[in-house]
C-alpha cells in the first residue's frame, strides 16, 4: 500500500468504509426495516403516479385554439409530469424516515433511498424535459454528476478537495470549486440574459403602433439592461467587488479611445440613427457607392442590406452619417421611376407623349397622384428620337425589375399598335474618291 500512488489508496480506503457500510447495513434488522420502507414507497408511488397521469394530463392540456398566456403556462407545467414518479418516492421516502428514526433512531438506509430517488428525478429531467442544448449539456456535465455526488454522499468530500487546490494567477489565485461555480454561473445566467433578450424583443418588435426606429431603439436598450443586470448578478455571485473593476475599466477606455475608436464610432452612430429615425429595418436605400438594398437587420457596428438579389453587404453605421444615402423608404410611400425609349426619325413624335401616358397610365400599380405618367422628349440620339416616360409607384423598384419590366411591356404594345419603328443602332457611311471600278 505504501508504494501505490495517492489516488489509489484513496479509492481503497472509500472502498473499505463503503463495504462497512453495506456489511452494517446487510446485518442491521433497522436497515432492513427501511429497505422495505423504501420499496413500499416506490409502489406506492409508482401506482398513484399512473392513477393520477391521465386526470392530469386532461386537466392540463389546454385546448388546441387556445394560445395565449394561460395556455403556454399550462403546457410548460404539462412537460414535468415525468417528475410525478420520483418525486413522490422521494415524499415518501421522507415521511418513512421520519417514521424509523423515530422507532430505531437511525435513517442512514432509507436516507440513502431519498437521495437516490433525488439523482433519478435530476436524470429525468435532463433526458426527458430539458430540450436546449445549453441546458442539456450542463444537465449532463454538471447537474447529474452533482445530483450522483450527493447520492453516494461524496459531496462534501469532493468540494473540500476542489476547494483546497489553489490555482495562482500572477498576484490572483483562486480554488478549483470557484472556477467551477464561476463557469456554472456565468453560462446559466447569459443563456437566461439571452433567452430574457429574445423574448424582449419579439414582444417589442410585436407593437405595430410604435415607429420602426423607436422599437429598434427599445430593443436595443432592453438588450443592454438585461445583459448588464446578468454581468452585476454574476459578480454578485463571484464575490467580486465591482470596484476593484475601476482599472479594466480604465483600460477599457483608453482602448475604446485608441485601438477601439471605429467599433465606438459605429456603436454611437447606431444610436444616433435609432433616435432620427433615418434608416431603419425594411427601408430600401442606396449608398453612396451605388450599392442598394433593403435594411433587414441592424446591429450595434453595421447594418445588414440585403439587394434584390439576395446578397447581404454589411454597411457599417458611420456611413449613414457621414456619407450621402438616399432613403427610398419602402414603408408605403410614393417613388417615382422612368422607364427610356427611342422611335424612328420617321415617325411623327407629336403623338408619341400622348400615346404613351396613355399605355402606361393604364397599368395597375402606376398611380395618379401625386402625377399622372409623364412622356418627355429627351434628346435626338444617333439612331432615333430619345424618349423617356417618368411614372410613381407605391413602393420600391428594387433592381429595376419589379415596375419597370411591366411599363416598357406597354410601351412596346403600345407602339407596335400604331405601326411605330422602334429603330436599332445604325450609322450612314459616305465614300469619297471611289475608284472608276467601283
Amino acid at each position: 500500500m505504501e508504494n501505490q500512488p495517492e489516488i489509489v489508496r484513496q479509492a481503497i480506503v472509500y472502498a473499505k468504509q463503503g463495504w462497512e457500510v453495506a456489511e452494517g447495513w446487510l446485518l442491521s434488522p433497522a436497515a432492513w426495516t427501511q429497505f422495505a420502507l423504501l420499496l413500499a414507497a416506490y409502489l406506492l408511488a409508482l401506482v398513484i403516479s399512473r392513477r393520477l397521469r391521465g386526470p392530469l394530463t386532461r386537466l392540463l392540456a389546454p385546448p388546441p385554439d387556445q394560445t395565449n398566456v394561460v395556455a403556454r403556462l399550462r403546457n410548460f407545467v404539462l412537460i414535468f409530469l415525468p417528475l410525478l414518479l420520483p418525486l413522490l418516492a422521494y415524499v415518501f421516502t421522507g415521511l418513512g424516515e421520519g417514521v424509523t428514526r423515530s422507532l430505531f433512531g437511525s435513517g442512514a438506509v432509507i436516507a440513502f433511498g431519498k437521495r437516490v430517488f433525488l439523482f433519478l428525478a435530476v436524470r429525468i429531467l435532463v433526458r426527458d424535459i430539458f430540450t436546449e442544448p445549453f441546458l442539456k449539456l450542463l444537465g449532463n456535465y454538471v447537474l447529474i454528476p452533482i445530483a450522483a455526488l450527493y447520492a453516494v454522499g461524496l459531496i462534501g468530500p469532493v468540494s473540500e478537495r476542489l476547494e483546497a487546490t489553489v490555482i495562482p494567477l500572477g498576484n490572483m489565485s483562486f480554488d478549483l470549486l470557484w472556477l467551477l461555480r464561476a463557469i456554472v454561473a456565468g453560462g446559466l445566467i447569459f443563456w437566461l440574459g439571452r433567452w430574457s433578450n429574445e423574448r424582449s424583443t419579439s414582444y417589442i418588435q410585436s407593437q405595430e403602433e410604435m415607429r420602426p426606429a423607436t422599437r429598434q431603439l427599445a430593443a436595443k436598450v432592453a438588450e443592454i439592461v438585461i445583459f448588464g443586470a446578468a454581468f452585476l448578478v454574476l459578480m454578485n455571485i463571484l464575490g467580486i467587488s465591482l470596484t476593484s473593476l475601476a482599472v479594466l475599466g480604465g483600460a477599457i477606455g483608453v482602448g475604446l479611445g485608441f485601438g477601439l475608436q471605429k467599433i465606438a464610432s459605429n456603436f454611437i452612430s447606431g444610436v444616433i440613427l435609432l433616435l432620427e429615425g433615418q434608416a431603419t429595418v425594411g427601408d430600401y436605400v442606396e449608398l453612396d457607392n451605388g450599392e442598394a438594398g433593403t435594411i433587414v437587420k441592424t446591429t450595434a457596428r453595421a447594418m445588414i442590406l440585403e439587394t434584390f438579389d439576395g446578397r447581404w453587404i454589411v454597411v457599417p453605421n458611420e456611413d449613414f452619417i457621414t456619407t450621402r444615402v438616399v432613403n427610398y423608404s419602402d414603408q408605403g410611400s410614393a417613388n417615382r421611376y422612368e422607364a427610356p425609349f427611342s422611335v424612328s426619325y420617321d415617325t411623327d413624335i407629336n403623338i408619341v407623349p400622348a400615346l404613351i401616358e396613355e399605355a402606361v397610365a393604364k397599368l395597375p400599380f402606376v398611380l395618379q397622384e401625386p402625377d399622372r405618367p409623364d412622356c418627355e422628349l429627351r434628346a435626338f440620339g444617333d439612331s432615333g428620337v430619345e424618349f423617356a416616360v417618368e411614372f410613381w409607384v407605391n413602393g420600391i423598384d428594387d433592381g429595376k425589375n419589379r415596375f419597370t419590366p411591366q411599363v416598357l411591356f406597354a410601351i412596346w404594345n403600345a407602339l407596335k399598335e400604331h405601326d411605330i419603328e422602334i429603330p436599332f443602332p445604325q450609322r450612314v457611311v459616305h465614300h469619297k474618291g471611289l475608284p472608276p471600278a467601283a
